[in-house]
C-alpha cells in the first residue's frame, strides 16, 4: 500500500492554503509555484476538495481559494478521501475475493483489513490545524502576498501611436505603393 501523489499533493496544498488562511483567498498559481505542483493538477484536486466543501472559491481579481471549514475541523483523512485516494491495503479492495471470483479471502486479508482501520484512524486523528502548527513550530515563515493590480496607478507617460492600416482597403493602398 502506498499513498500516491494525488493524496500527498492534496495534503501539501491544503497545508499551504491553511498557512495563509488569514490573508484572504489564495490563488492556485501561488500554491503551484511555492509547492512545485502543476497548476492544472491543482485545479483538478481543488475541484474535488470544493465538492467535498473542504475549500471555497472566490472568483475575480483578488480571488482564489480559502478553507471551507476551520482548519481544526479538517483531517488528513478528509482530504485524502475527498481526492478519491484509496486507503486500502487489501488486494481485493475489501470485497473478500482476494483469491479470485467466488473463492473467498486470502489468509492475510484480516491483517490488511486491520491495517486499513489503523491508517484511517491515524489520519482521522491528524487535523490540518496540527500540521500548520507543526510547520510554524519549525520556523516556516509566511511571506506577505504582493497585490497585483490590473490597472496601474501610474499615468502613461507617452501615448501609444498606431501607424498600421486600420482596414483591408488601407492595407491594400499601402502595399500597392
Amino acid at each position: 500500500m502506498r499513498l500516491t501523489t494525488k493524496g500527498r499533493f492534496a495534503v501539501t496544498a491544503m497545508i499551504d492554503l491553511a498557512l495563509r488562511e488569514n490573508g484572504g483567498p489564495v490563488a492556485l498559481a501561488a500554491i503551484s509555484q511555492r509547492q512545485q505542483i502543476s497548476l492544472s493538477y491543482l485545479e483538478q484536486l481543488f475541484g474535488k476538495l470544493r465538492r467535498h466543501e473542504l475549500v471555497e472559491s472566490t472568483r475575480g481579481p483578488g480571488g482564489g481559494y480559502s478553507l471551507g471549514r476551520k482548519s481544526s475541523e479538517i483531517t488528513v483523512a478528509d482530504i485524502i478521501v475527498a481526492v478519491d485516494e484509496p486507503l486500502d491495503a487489501t488486494g481485493c479492495g475489501g470485497h473478500e475475493n482476494c483469491m479470485g471470483e467466488n473463492t473467498g479471502k486470502c489468509i492475510t486479508h484480516e491483517l490488511w483489513t486491520n491495517l486499513n482501520a489503523k491508517m484511517i484512524e491515524y489520519l482521522d486523528s491528524v487535523s490540518l490545524r496540527k500540521l500548520v502548527e507543526d510547520q510554524l513550530a519549525k520556523g516556516v515563515t509566511i511571506e506577505e502576498a504582493s497585490i497585483k493590480r490590473a490597472i496601474s496607478t501610474q499615468p502613461v507617460l507617452k501615448p501609444i501611436r498606431v501607424t498600421a492600416p486600420n482596414s483591408v482597403f488601407a492595407l491594400g493602398n499601402v502595399l500597392s505603393k
